[in-house]
């Protein structure tokens, strides 16, 4: 068995139990087991929660492929892919390898609530068993603080 690694925050913002995100897919674990990060309401650059390779990169969304073959799934926002797009920046290309910090998105969660959405931020390692993250944070948490283990 792999020594524990670390999943950092890739946004700053009030950390919330999946359970309260406001979108039973989340707060059910149906997708996976993590936390959700309720983000401060200012313009933020969200970062890879640690190394790996972009598996899939939506404006709204993206899957890291960690090198222990881990999958996660960092959500900007509920709903917001009926956006289309509109409000996120992409700084990186699907299949990217990137580094913990590497900056892969933009987006101001203010916008996002002004029209109408929930901007909370899942952070999922998919198709893991529901509650199985070890250490998870609480409280407040600044971009690059440790969320929880895998």
């Amino acid at each position: 068995m792999s020594e524990p690694s670390a999943v950092l925050a890739p946004v700053a913002g009030t950390v919330l139990a999946l359970s309260d995100v406001p979108d039973p897919v989340f707060a059910q674990q149906i997708v996976g087991s993590g936390i959700a990060i309720d983000p401060d309401r200012s313009e933020q650059t969200v970062v890879a929660p640690a190394d790996g390779r972009l598996l899939k990169l939506h404006p709204h969304a993206f899957v890291l492929l960690t090198a222990a073959g881990k999958g996660l799934l960092v959500h900007l926002g509920i709903d917001t892919v009926q956006l289309d797009g509109a409000g996120f920046e992409l700084l990186v290309a699907e299949g990217d390898e990137v580094t913990t910090g590497t900056p892969i998105v933009r987006w101001d969660p203010s916008a996002i609530e002004a029209g109408g959405r929930s901007p909370i931020v899942p952070i999922v390692v998919m198709d893991s068993a529901p509650d199985s993250v070890g250490g998870a944070a609480s409280g407040s948490v600044r971009v690059g603080d440790e969320i929880f283990t895998v």
